[in-house]
């Protein structure tokens, strides 16, 4: 086998390696874009879990302001509470369990 036969085997081989990585690197990078996107479902699941949870923490405060309040005053409290409680069962509907 002369040079350029030499030459040509070596650049074929080194040819349909660099295509056969090539296919891999799009196939990886297909996968971290499919577990990115994936990611950012997990995150804004977990952003509305702790949005529900805060309001829940509200919901329980007001609650407890209820609670500790005189007959006269606990009717007014209610008002807030109400709009907490509205608040909070509209987050727990809208949250995602995976």
């Amino acid at each position: 086998m002369g040079l350029k036969e030499m030459k040509d085997a070596y650049v074929t081989k080194m040819d349909a390696q660099l295509s056969e990585w090539g296919a891999k690197l799009k196939e990886m990078k297909a996968k971290a874009e499919k577990a990115a996107a994936q990611g950012r479902i997990e995150y804004q699941q977990q952003l509305q879990k702790v949005r529900a949870q805060e309001k829940h923490e509200q919901a329980r405060r007001k609650l407890d302001e209820i609670k500790a309040a005189s007959e006269e005053r606990w009717e007014a409290l209610k008002s807030g509470f109400e709009g907490a409680w509205n608040e909070l069962k509209k987050s727990v509907d809208s949250t995602k369990i995976p």
